[in-house]
């Protein structure tokens, strides 16, 4: 377990050293590294030290995230967190939950669908163990948005409904290209699209006493099936993977927001007729 923990948080500084000094954390703190290593850590964290410095190449940062931190893709997930926080805070506010509470609505809508995504895939460490920026991202967003934001004004439902589309274009576009770097097939990897944001999202309803949207008549899902179909359609024309990926999230948003707006729902299948109460 030490072992493991020190891994971890090894493979965390060497990140943010290469990302703030353009170095690794061997580079820059190596005499002081030895010099504790050999005499005041226990046997277990040095094994682990000496493992990791004999193979310092397997914790650069993109074993600390699936993105490059320079990377516009890693930025676009960052900010799906972000809005995921922000969609889970409003609520929770609107709730009356206390200060953790808030924060912890908004890390299970933020973290939950991505988690059940790679334990299915059986992706590695999980993302969040390994890079501490999501938590704190989550964190920030949260207190920040309890702090300024008042949850009984008219245009806190507006605000709940775009941070929520947003964050259904974006976690479905990542979820699709998670799940086809993994190599599954082009249904799975739309599926795993819509539980990439759809899992939070339930349990963020459930734990607000709210009905999730999934089991509305919502058009919900359907945007993000029709825009991961969009998505392997555009990929087998051959076209730009960046007008491939813009077109997919600005399909998904605005048929939610269309939907939002004009109240689209999807027609009662039932055959009989509804006798009235």
């Amino acid at each position: 377990m030490i072992s493991i923990i020190s891994v971890n948080a090894y493979a965390w500084l060497n990140a943010c050293c290469i990302t703030l000094f353009g170095k690794s954390f061997d580079i820059l703190f190596a005499p002081t590294l030895s010099v504790t290593a050999s005499s005041a850590a226990p046997a277990a964290v040095n094994q682990a030290i000496d493992s990791i410095a004999q193979n310092p190449l397997a914790l650069t940062p993109e074993f600390v995230t699936r993105f490059e931190p320079t990377s516009f893709m890693f930025w676009l997930e960052m900010f799906g967190i972000f809005a995921c926080s922000v969609s889970g805070t409003i609520l929770a506010k609107y709730k009356n939950f206390d200060v953790f509470g808030c924060i912890l609505v908004a890390m299970i809508a933020a973290i939950s669908g991505p988690t059940a995504r790679d334990i299915i895939l059986d992706r590695y460490p999980l993302f969040w163990m390994v890079n501490m920026n999501y938590l704190l991202i989550i964190t920030i967003t949260s207190v920040g948005f309890q702090m300024f934001c008042n949850p009984k004004a008219r245009h806190v439902g507006g605000l709940l409904k775009l941070f929520d589309g947003l964050a259904l274009a974006i976690f479905t576009l990542i979820g699709i290209q998670v799940a086809q770097e993994m190599g599954a097939n082009i249904p799975i990897c739309i599926l795993l699209g819509v539980l990439n944001i759809l899992f939070g999202t339930v349990i963020r309803d459930m734990l607000c006493n709210e009905i999730p949207l999934v089991l509305q008549r919502e058009i919900y899902v359907t945007a993000a099936i029709i825009g991961g179909v969009l998505y392997f359609a555009m990929e087998g024309m051959g076209i730009t993977p960046w007008i491939k990926e813009s077109c997919t999230m600005i399909t998904i948003f605005v048929i939610r927001m269309l939907a939002v707006r004009y109240d689209w729902h999807f027609p009662d299948v039932g055959l009989m007729k509804k006798q009235p109460l």
